[in-house]
């Protein structure tokens, strides 16, 4: 997908430092896809401590587990 943004030169050309990329749209594609994946761990990290999932062991049943 296309998209058009305004990016500060000084950023994108730290960015592609960042990513090791050599062109804009690897670099830009690349920094996105971490975004993403960082903001849907820090959510699966809160229901957690929220206690969304239900599940039916102990964390000593799990530690003391062979698996």
């Amino acid at each position: 997908m296309r998209v058009t943004v305004d990016l500060d030169n000084a950023v994108l050309d730290d960015l592609m430092k960042i990513t090791g990329e050599k062109m804009k749209s690897p670099a830009i594609s690349k920094a996105v896809e971490e975004f993403v994946k960082r903001k849907k761990a820090a959510e699966f990290g809160r229901m957690l401590r929220e206690g969304v999932f239900d599940y039916p062991v102990t964390n000593e049943e799990i530690e003391n587990s062979d698996v």
